[in-house]
């Protein structure tokens, strides 16, 4: 199969996949399929609910076409899965979707074509469990018949500067040969550069690795702000004295959610215990980061004591859902853990996000959000998610939300110190 013969099918159509096929689809055949019917609709009366590519965007891809029918991918001839690979309420890796996706195209499998791989898999998945289900499904040989690649997927939600194409991308292939067809195919489109593993398992372990450094950096940093709360220390002071030597890494303490930071540690410790090894750095980073949520619900109701505010039935307002800034991923974010512990205080909390889709919301989390916020109805305003909406208000509109007595508690560091009664 020579590159200026292959069409491509790209399975999955969320935050990876659409970027993907559309860069594809400005050079070649490409039909993006997706199970999804809402979505495939959508995309071909040229919206996209994720607001990753512009209208522009999926205009130029002139050769993209759209389905939610396996069939109509069988004389494609590369297969890119872009599913997602969640966790599940154990915190073990959920592959339902990736084996559903490669049930499918195994389905339409034929001698020759090649399947990639981008979705975050556990060092080794790739080979141990989607290729005997290809096999199966198609009756053709691995290496033989058919082939394989991984190249991990590195789409940052939201990032208007760090976009697909200007992002290096890591490749492999199952085969020597095929790593160096899957690392030319990519190079159409990456300006940034491509880096060929050795072995599609490096390729696996070095997208687990690369948000796990995240997770325990920013793990550590959240340790720090619980201890630097206890000694009466403000956390973003001590950051930016640290922060003036120059090899001092930036992290801030937050909420650590989303489909990676908060869920790719958990492949690789899985794995990690399968072969007998006990991952205690990163498990204790996780469990950290998990219960980050607890300590601020009962931040903000040490600082409504203080002022002699009823925690009991206040109001309290919750100032965006999305799982980081000026995004509508609401996917595993931490936000979530955070309303249902000030819940647990039988607070009534209203949830302000003007990015977020309210239905999405709602069918996700059962959470109704509000429109705007009232003004002088809160006895708390917690600020959640750094939009760049909510840095255009000034700190007295902050201010005005709450009533004559009340508590601002400062996640992202929106405010300065002077104007919020606490933050991490």
């Amino acid at each position: 199969m020579q590159l200026n013969d292959i069409s491509i099918a790209v399975v999955g159509l969320g935050y990876v996949g659409l970027p993907l096929a559309v860069e594809f689809g400005r050079k070649r055949k490409v039909i993006g399929f997706d199970t999804n019917d809402v979505r495939i609709k959508e995309l071909n009366e040229g919206l996209d609910r994720t607001l990753e590519t512009t209208d522009k965007e999926l205009n130029d891809a002139v050769y993209l076409s759209y389905t939610n029918n396996i069939e109509d991918l069988r004389d494609c001839n590369i297969y890119i899965i872009t599913v997602p690979t969640p966790i599940d309420h154990d915190k073990n890796p959920d592959l339902t979707p990736l084996v559903k996706a490669s049930k499918g195209i195994g389905s339409i499998l034929k001698t020759g074509d090649i399947v990639i791989y981008e979705s975050t898999v556990y060092p080794g998945a790739t080979e141990e469990i989607c290729v005997p289900i290809l096999e199966e499904q198609s009756g053709l040989l691995f290496n033989n018949d058919f082939f394989c690649g991984y190249s991990p997927e590195r789409i940052n939600p939201g990032d208007k500067d760090h976009r697909i194409t200007t992002i290096r991308k890591v490749t492999s292939g199952s085969t020597p040969e095929i790593a160096k067809k899957i690392d030319k195919l990519y190079q159409e489109i990456i300006t940034e550069g491509t880096y060929m593993a050795n072995s599609i398992k490096v390729a696996e372990a070095a997208k687990v690795i690369e948000n796990t450094q995240r997770d325990v950096n920013i793990a550590l940093i959240n340790e720090l702000s619980l201890i630097f709360n206890e000694l009466d220390i403000d956390t973003e002071s001590v950051l930016e004295a640290a922060g003036t030597k120059w090899n001092f890494l930036p992290f801030r303490p937050g909420l650590v959610g989303g489909h990676c930071i908060g869920v790719d540690p958990y492949y690789l410790t899985h794995k990690a215990l399968e072969v007998g090894y006990n991952p205690e750095m990163i498990l204790a980073g996780r469990r950290i980061n998990d219960n980050m949520s607890f300590f601020i619900a009962e931040q903000v109701s040490k600082l409504m004591t203080k002022k002699d505010i009823s925690i009991n039935g206040s109001n309290i307002l919750m100032m965006g859902l999305a799982f980081k800034e000026n995004c509508p991923d609401i996917r595993n974010t931490k936000v979530v853990d955070l309303i249902k512990e000030l819940n647990n205080f039988d607070c009534s909390v209203d949830v302000y996000d003007p990015w977020v889709d309210k239905l999405e919301a709602m069918h996700e989390y059962n959470i109704e959000l509000i429109n705007a916020p009232t003004k002088g109805k809160y006895d708390a305003i917690v600020i959640a998610v750094a939009h760049d909406k909510f840095k255009d208000y000034s700190p007295n509109e902050i201010k005005d939300f709450g009533k004559d007595n009340h508590v601002i508690y400062d996640i992202k560091y929106l405010l300065s110190a002077d104007h919020v009664d606490g933050r991490l």
